[in-house]
């Protein structure tokens, strides 16, 4: 294992804890995989950027998938999964994910999570787009996340996990041999640690979340600004297929200058009906896919976007009046009071949409364990890549992924004793040996990605895109070369620098993928092509950090440094 010796530039940690396992984040993955791990008897530590329920998973609305219901069966999952992934889901990873899932949703529950049922106390089940059967669990209607996100906590406060609150995680912490031995991490505000601190452990398990603020436009929160994914490639660690961002097809729009996190309008609004329409009100969808407006979620929000190109419109409308105000209140109250906010009452009118920055299909890439390139690191959730979603996620796999995969790292941390090894962490570098970038260079990235590498992509727009993101970081190496300055550390310049960190690795992967597959969308390249890109794209960062960018010689997804160990 070979490591970067990149950090960013943060004083000396100044306090320290230890534990077996710390997680970062804490989601469905993160406080899951903490509560199992806690469960196996291991030293657990909870370490979050925000509050415990501020993270990705409290936004989601539209529900997690499983076959759970009659006549459904893992293998009909399987196919519509691997069909929304357009050839790229590894399959084994996949078939894990289907049989696992239905019994990781009970176990959920018993945790305390409440899904909606009917009257004779059965799942109520919707569908979304790519899914052939209703097997959508839901909560609240349309606050699924926000059910699941308060039965983990209230589980990981009863259970006294130990938990950091309102810190972001700097760099991995590695011994001599290049293995884990846990984190840095920096307090915000008052509480028992303040400052730059340590937690020093054998196992990390980062579920950190997205990076959805990389574009100007997302329906992901504040926090979500790749940390995790900056971290891991610091650290030495392999990220997998991070050109497959996931546009949301139907974002509320709320102008063309809008920016930061917009309102989301869940999927199974169409799962229950709503149509999408033009301003003549024609449905363009009907003949471009069999499910029309339930087509996977690439396919929408191109659509989408062909139908503004067509129109020379900024949006698209979705169409679901005839629901009713009973319907609405009942099963979309939070969309419905999100629309309203902004003065739209979809009781009455049809609700203006636009794809916005949604999820990111490919992160630090993982074995079916959890495990990354880097002995010891873990990850799970939106910020790992484990094969299953391949090209375009299927919708609502994701808190499923989170919740099944977080199971597995736990057991994987427990059975094979790395919780045993007493961490002898390396001494942070004294010189700073990566450059902050100012706080103002967030909104330079944003734009120079919503421009040139969202929804629709080309070379010209990819290389426009590579080359003020590489100026912004020669600058900041510059400054640093010449007079050994940098930006201030704080949060406002690590988040900067963690975003222009992502942004050059997804314009990388972008650039080298000259084909359309899922949610990647090249207008210069807009057929796909199985011959030579049914294949995998890996990027490091290399010590002087440069990109090494490789294409995998085969479709199979690349096996881990620990996979590859055992075979």
């Amino acid at each position: 294992m070979t490591t970067t010796g990149i950090r960013l530039h943060a004083p000396a940690p100044g306090w320290s804890i230890d534990a077996d396992v710390v997680v970062v984040g804490s989601g469905v993955a993160g406080l899951t995989a903490a509560l199992r791990c806690e469960a196996a008897g291991l030293t657990t530590v909870v370490v979050t950027k925000a509050r415990l329920d501020d993270g990705s998973t409290r936004w989601a609305q539209g529900g997690i998938a499983a076959a759970l219901g009659e006549g459904d069966t893992p293998e009909q999952h399987f196919e519509d999964t691997l069909v929304a992934g357009a050839g790229l889901c590894d399959e084994e990873a996949v078939r894990i994910l289907v049989t696992e899932g239905p019994d990781a949703v009970r176990r959920l529950i018993a945790t305390g999570a409440q899904f909606d049922e009917s009257a004779d106390g059965v799942l109520e089940l919707t569908r979304e787009g790519g899914h052939h059967r209703r097997r959508i669990a839901h909560a609240g209607g349309d606050a699924t996340g926000a059910e699941i996100s308060r039965a983990l906590v209230e589980a990981v406060r009863a259970r006294g996990l130990r938990t950091i609150e309102n810190a972001l995680v700097l760099d991995l912490l590695t011994d001599a041999e290049g293995r884990t031995a846990g984190v840095t991490l920096h307090v915000m505000g008052e509480g028992q640690h303040d400052g730059v601190g340590a937690v020093h452990a054998p196992a990390v398990v980062l579920a950190t979340g997205g990076m959805g603020q990389v574009f100007s436009a997302t329906t992901n929160p504040a926090v979500s600004t790749g940390d995790g994914v900056a971290l891991a490639l610091r650290a030495g660690a392999e990220v997998s297929d991070l050109e497959f961002v996931q546009f949301h097809p139907t974002v509320l729009f709320l102008g063309p200058d809008a920016e930061g996190q917009q309102p989301l309008v869940s999927e199974a609004v169409r799962g229950e009906g709503a149509h999408l329409v033009d301003a003549d009100g024609v449905r363009f969808m009907l003949g471009q896919h069999e499910l029309a407006e339930l087509a996977p979620r690439d396919i929408v929000a191109k659509g989408i976007m062909r139908r503004m190109r067509e129109n020379d419109a900024e949006h698209m409308y979705l169409d679901a009046r005839h629901f009713g105000a009973e319907m609405w209140e009942r099963r979309f109250p939070t969309i419905l009071a999100a629309c309203r906010a902004h003065g739209i009452d979809p009781v009455t009118r049809p609700v203006p949409v636009a794809p916005a920055a949604h999820y990111a299909s490919g992160g630090v890439h993982t074995d079916s364990h959890g495990r990354t390139t880097v002995p010891g690191l873990y990850a799970c959730g939106e910020v790992a890549c484990t094969g299953v979603h391949g090209a375009n996620r299927l919708a609502s796999n994701s808190l499923l992924e989170g919740l099944v995969y977080a199971e597995r790292i736990a057991a994987d941390i427990a059975s094979t004793g790395l919780h045993a090894r007493v961490p002898q962490p390396l001494p942070t570098a004294e010189r700073p040996a990566h450059p902050l970038l100012p706080p103002e260079a967030r909104f330079t990235i944003q734009r120079t990605m919503s421009r040139g590498a969202g929804v629709l992509r080309s070379e010209a727009s990819l290389a426009e895109a590579a080359d003020r993101l590489d100026r912004l970081h020669a600058d900041a190496r510059d400054a640093l070369d010449e007079n050994g300055k940098t930006a201030e550390p704080g949060v406002d310049t690590w988040e900067a620098t963690n975003l222009l960190c992502v942004a050059r690795v997804l314009v990388a992967a972008a650039r080298r993928r000259e084909e359309t597959r899922g949610c990647h969308w090249r207008e210069d390249r807009p057929e796909r092509d199985d011959t030579a890109w049914r294949r995998h794209i890996v990027v490091r960062l290399n010590p002087d950090r440069s990109l090494a960018v490789r294409t995998t010689d085969t479709t199979d997804f690349p096996p881990t440094l620990t996979q590859a160990q055992e075979q």
